[in-house]
């Protein structure tokens, strides 16, 4: 696995999202703190330059459990737009701050309440940046 990867739009618009969260008690701290690191460790790049195997917000990303080859689809997004019904998560669940800036492939280790495990990046089906949606 190499660097983690964000484009700048993402990682101001993720930033400005944990501080209102922040104001309003709607992220736990810990949690915060979680994605706050993961944004440190990344590359930031221009949305242009994103490479489209990377997960961004907005990305249609399909992923599967190693422990128990459980498959998932679902979008990446920030807070004000996670519906589950429609396979909307936002940016603050686990799964998805474990995923934003890696790429297909990767393998990502994640706490369960039932243990570690690994979760693999299948695909994305989607991804704004190499869908010239470069403002999403």
């Amino acid at each position: 696995m190499g660097q983690l990867i964000i484009n700048k739009n993402d990682f101001t618009r993720i930033h400005q999202s944990i501080n209102l969260a922040k104001q309003s008690n709607a992220i736990k701290k810990a949690e915060a703190e979680q994605l706050l690191n993961e944004l440190k460790s990344a590359k930031i790049v221009e949305p242009k330059d994103i490479p489209r195997d990377v997960v961004t917000m907005n990305s249609e990303v399909k992923i599967h459990f190693q422990n128990n080859k459980q498959q998932m689809k679902f979008k990446l997004v920030y807070p004000k737009d996670a519906n589950l019904k429609e396979n909307k998560i936002s940016i603050f669940s686990s799964v998805a701050s474990a995923l934003i800036g890696y790429k297909v492939g990767d393998e990502i280790e994640w706490l369960l309440p039932t243990g570690l495990t690994k979760i693999v990046i299948d695909e994305i089906t989607y991804q704004p940046e190499a869908a010239g949606d470069l403002d999403l």
